[in-house]
């Protein structure tokens, strides 16, 4: 049972905490719809899309008196149960006598939250949640909340909105016509490349030590105190070895056997309950293999790290890894996590397939300098349209840029940092 005193200190707290912060826009609205969940790993920036919304309110002339924020991270609410939640009411309501728009941070921390957000929906509030958890969108809590609230996921800065951040307008057209600008631009594309897009560590002049705190928070906390797991060693193996192997489809079997092959004694229903926690945690995302069945599917797809910097801490001598773990990002950012982005693996190796827009998407660092690389890549693409339909055919490379005429059929190559700011915008995204 948390006291009513220390929901009103926090509260109070929680309010100078919204004001102080300066919030950089996001390519993500909270506008539209009075109920919506945000998810999203640790530290993508949900708490400061609700900042900038309670801001952006303030501004408007709306008062502290109309506004409920609370930050359930805070470890004063430590504990809190679900009978607590009312209470959050109660206690606005000693300040202030009218109904308070409500803004939840971090809520999965109370067993059974998706109850008291169905009953303040049922009573017509304006509500917005925002978890760090993948089980907010299970179909369970869906069943609970019974398509009263909009879920957006929320994800680290996409490439652009690094350079927002960084001061430099990504879609002023003179941005690459100087030798300088040009140098800039790949000056920031390479640190977003390595050491990702988290926002509290995007200007940050060393990114290391910040990555390094944030990926022990999700593992130790998220992970690993979440689920009581013992066998810290062998989950912490299994991260590294999946950050090593990033490229590569990894079922449930060899997952075990890569960690098991160190000396750490695993059983396979142990590597899977880890891979779920982590996926939970968003930690890892996976990209299915278009080509296998619905167990196939499930069993045997691609992972990716939510963050090229959690890749960097944890592998050495990754950058084609890096690569298409940032282009897999990307994809997932701008089409989504459901049905959305695949991977075609049967008889030929295609790293990306979006059947919205017809495309098939190779990622090579460079095909420039192997003529066995550049026929690997571009007759997969030109195989794959045998067995399913591609209006377009893309490799992306870390900066060569060409287009490719073969056997009837355009290739387009181009730099990765092009391809996020003109293509991802092209197809409907940011």
């Amino acid at each position: 049972m948390i006291s009513k005193e220390t929901l009103l200190e926090v509260m109070l707290e929680n309010r100078q905490e919204v004001m102080r912060h300066k919030v950089i826009p996001r390519n993500i609205t909270i506008e539209g719809f009075d109920r919506q969940v945000l998810v999203g790993v640790r530290r993508a920036g949900k708490s400061y899309i609700l900042y900038g919304q309670i801001q952006k309110l303030i501004a408007s002339g709306k008062t502290w008196d109309e506004i409920l924020y609370l930050n359930f991270e805070d470890e004063r609410l430590a504990g809190m149960e679900l009978s607590d939640l009312n209470s959050i009411l109660e206690v606005h309501a000693r300040v202030s006598d009218k109904r308070p728009m409500l803004f939840l941070d971090e809520i999965q921390n109370v067993d059974g939250w998706e109850k008291f957000a169905r009953r303040v929906a049922d009573n017509k509030y304006h509500v917005v949640i925002t978890g760090s958890n993948a089980k907010m969108l299970s179909t369970d809590v869906a069943a609970v909340l019974g398509g009263r609230y909009l879920t957006k996921e929320v994800f680290p800065f996409s490439f652009r909105e690094y350079l927002a951040i960084n001061g430099i307008d990504s879609k002023d057209r003179l941005l690459i016509a100087t030798t300088d600008q040009r140098a800039l631009l790949m000056r920031h594309f390479e640190e977003y490349f390595q050491f990702g897009g988290f926002p509290e560590c995007a200007t940050l002049p060393v990114k290391r030590d910040y990555l390094t705190s944030l990926y022990q928070k999700i593992f130790l906390g998220d992970i690993a105190a979440r689920h009581r797991i013992e066998n810290i060693f062998a989950l912490r193996v299994l991260f590294k070895k999946l950050a090593e192997s990033v490229m590569h489809p990894l079922s449930f079997s060899r997952a075990t056997n890569i960690v098991a092959s160190t000396g750490v004694k695993i059983g396979k229903p142990t590597v899977i309950n880890y891979l779920e926690y982590a996926k939970n945690a968003y930690l890892l995302l996976t990209v299915p293999n278009i080509a296998d069945n619905l167990t196939g599917r499930i069993t045997n797809p691609k992972y990716y790290f939510i963050d090229n910097g959690i890749i960097s801490i944890l592998a050495l001598d990754i950058r084609s890894s890096l690569l298409e773990n940032l282009i897999a990002l990307a994809l997932i950012r701008r089409f989504g996590t459901k049905d959305a982005v695949y991977h075609y693996n049967h008889g030929i190796e295609v790293d990306f397939y979006i059947p919205e827009t017809e495309t098939a998407i190779q990622v090579s660092y460079s095909i420039a300098g192997s003529d066995e690389t550049f026929d690997r890549e571009t007759k997969a693409l030109l195989k794959i349209g045998e067995r399913l339909d591609v209006s377009h055919r893309i490799i992306v490379t870390y900066e060569e840029e060409c287009i490719i005429e073969k056997d009837g059929v355009s290739i387009e190559v181009i730099p990765a940092w092009k391809f996020l700011l003109t293509w991802i915008s092209q197809s409907g995204g940011e």
